[in-house]
C-alpha cells in the first residue's frame, strides 16, 4: 500500500490556512493604505491595477467576482477626488452587477454558500450597502447639478427601500440621507408633492432640524400630509392647505454641503466556541441540525465555528467643519453608518453563525465518510486532514465587504442671497475651499468625501 509522506503534513496545512486567508481584503489592502496616508490618487492607481484597466475612465468588461466590488470602492475614491462624473459611472455599473443579500430570507444553505468560501463568485451586498450605492449617487448627480440623473436614482432608492420595508430586513434605518436627498433633488425639480413624500420618509429615520423649513415651504404648495408632516405644521389638516401651484422662484437660493468621512466596518473572520456559536444561533437551525451539532461537540469533533463578523470603524469619532466667508455654520450628523451598519449586522448574526455551523457540519461528515470509504490510502490520510484546526482554516468565512464606504454623513443647509461665497469644509485633516455661485431661486451642492 502506498503511504502518504506525513513529513510533508505540516507543509499542507500550512499551505491550506494561507489558502483559507487570501481573499479580497488583501486586493485592496495597499488601496486602504495610501488612504489612511492620505494618498487618494495613489489609492485610486492601485485600484485601477486591481481591475486591470490602465485609466478611471475603463471599467472591465467581466463585472463577476470582485469586480464589481473593486468600482464601488473606486467610485468612493473617485468621488474624494471630486471627479464626480466618473464615481456615477462606476456607481451605476457596480449597481446593475450586485444582488441584495438577503439575510432574512435565505435558508442556512444559501447563507453558507454567499457567506463562505466562496470568494469567486458574484458578490452580493448586505441591505445597508445596496442603499448606500444609490445614496451616494444622489451626491455625485446633485453636485453635477443633473437634476434628471439625481430623479432616476432616487426612484432605484425608492425601489430597494420599498423591498427592506416588505421584508423588514435590517439595514432600513440607513435610508435617511438618501431619501433626504431624493428629496432635494425632486424639490429643486418643481416637484413639490414628490419632495415632501421623500423628506417625509427621511424623516421616519431621523428628526433633522434642517427639513422642517423646506417642509413648511413646501407644504405651502401641495396638498400632501403625513402624521409626521401634520406633526411639524403644528397640526394642520389636508383640506386646510391649497392644491399644488406652479413653483415660485424665490429670491434666495441655497446651499447644501454633504460630508461623508471615515470608513465603515469591513468584514472580518471572526472565531466562536461552539458552546457559544450554538446559543446564538438557536433559533436559526432546525431542531435536529441542532441537536447534530451539539452530539459532535460533545466528542470533541468541532470545537470552533468560523463565521463573518465586522471589523472596527474608522475615524467615525471625527467632527467636520463648515465654514460660509469664514463664519462657522452647523453641520448636522445625518447617518452613522457604522452604527447602522453593526445593528444590522447584529440583527442577522444568528442566522450567519446558524449558516457556518449547518456548513462546517456537512464538511466534516462529508469527510469523514470520504475518509473511511478511503482508507489508509495516500488520499485517505489527505482527506484525515479535516480534522478541526484544518477544517477551520478550510472553511473561511468570505469577507468582501464595501470597504471604502464612509462611516458617517453630515449635512449642512442654508438660505442664501443670490451672489458668490467661499465655502470652506473640513475633515480628517482634508480641507476643500470652493468658491459658489448662489443664483436667485437656485442651488448648489458641495461635497467633502475623505475615506480616512
Amino acid at each position: 500500500m502506498v503511504r502518504f509522506p506525513h513529513h510533508l503534513l505540516p507543509l499542507l496545512a500550512t499551505c491550506l490556512t494561507l489558502a483559507g486567508c487570501a481573499g479580497h481584503a488583501s486586493r485592496t489592502l495597499e488601496a486602504r493604505d495610501a488612504l489612511d496616508a492620505g494618498d487618494p490618487e495613489r489609492a485610486l492607481s492601485l485600484l485601477n491595477e486591481e481591475l486591470d484597466v490602465s485609466r478611471a475612465e475603463d471599467q472591465p468588461a467581466d463585472l463577476s467576482g470582485d469586480q464589481a466590488l473593486l468600482l464601488l470602492d473606486r467610485a468612493m475614491v473617485l468621488q474624494q477626488l471630486g471627479r464626480y462624473k466618473l464615481s456615477a459611472q462606476d456607481l451605476n455599473a457596480a449597481d446593475k452587477a450586485i444582488d441584495l443579500l438577503d439575510l432574512k430570507r435565505a435558508t442556512a444553505d444559501e447563507l453558507g454558500r454567499y457567506l463562505f468560501s466562496d470568494d469567486s463568485g458574484s458578490y452580493s451586498a448586505p441591505p445597508y450597502e445596496k442603499l448606500l450605492i444609490n445614496t451616494m449617487n444622489l451626491v455625485n448627480y446633485l453636485r453635477l447639478g443633473e437634476l434628471n440623473g439625481a430623479r432616476v436614482e432616487a426612484r432605484r432608492l425608492s425601489v430597494v427601500q420599498r423591498y427592506l420595508r416588505d421584508q423588514a430586513e435590517p439595514g432600513a434605518g440607513l435610508s435617511g440621507p438618501g431619501s433626504y436627498l431624493a428629496g432635494f433633488a425632486f424639490e429643486y425639480s418643481g416637484r413639490a408633492t414628490e419632495a415632501l413624500r421623500y423628506y417625509d420618509e427621511a424623516l421616519q429615520y431621523g428628526d433633522y432640524a434642517s427639513l422642517h423649513e423646506p417642509v413648511r415651504r413646501l407644504a405651502a404648495r401641495s396638498s400632501y400630509r403625513s402624521p409626521r408632516i401634520r406633526k411639524l405644521l403644528g397640526g394642520a389638516q389636508p383640506e386646510e392647505q391649497p392644491p399644488e401651484q406652479p413653483r415660485e422662484r424665490p429670491r434666495d437660493g441655497e446651499l447644501l454641503v454633504v460630508v461623508s468621512y471615515g470608513r465603515a466596518p469591513a468584514k472580518v473572520a471572526k472565531r466562536l466556541p461552539i458552546g457559544l456559536a450554538l446559543t446564538h444561533a438557536a433559533s436559526h437551525m432546525p431542531p435536529s441540525e441542532h441537536a447534530r451539532a451539539n452530539r459532535l461537540a460533545a466528542q470533541g469533533l468541532v470545537t470552533w465555528v468560523n463565521y463573518p463578523a465586522l471589523g472596527r470603524a474608522r475615524g467615525a469619532g471625527s467632527i467636520p467643519d463648515f465654514s460660509i466667508n469664514g463664519r462657522t455654520t452647523p453641520l448636522e450628523p445625518v447617518i452613522g453608518v457604522d452604527l447602522e451598519a453593526r445593528a444590522a449586522w447584529r440583527e442577522a448574526e444568528g442566522a450567519v453563525i446558524g449558516a457556518a455551523i449547518t456548513r462546517m457540519l456537512t464538511r466534516l461528515v462529508a469527510g469523514e465518510v470520504a475518509r473511511q470509504a478511503a482508507g489508509d490510502s495516500p488520499w485517505g490520510i489527505l482527506l484525515s486532514l479535516g480534522t478541526q484546526a484544518t477544517l477551520t482554516a478550510a472553511d473561511t468565512p468570505d469577507t468582501r465587504s464595501w470597504a471604502m464606504l464612509p462611516a458617517r454623513m453630515a449635512f449642512g443647509r442654508q438660505r442664501l442671497a443670490p451672489g458668490t461665497y467661499d465655502i470652506t469644509l473640513t475633515a480628517r485633516g482634508f480641507t476643500r475651499t470652493e468658491r459658489v455661485r448662489i443664483t436667485p431661486g437656485g442651488f448648489a451642492l458641495l461635497n467633502l468625501t475623505v475615506l480616512s
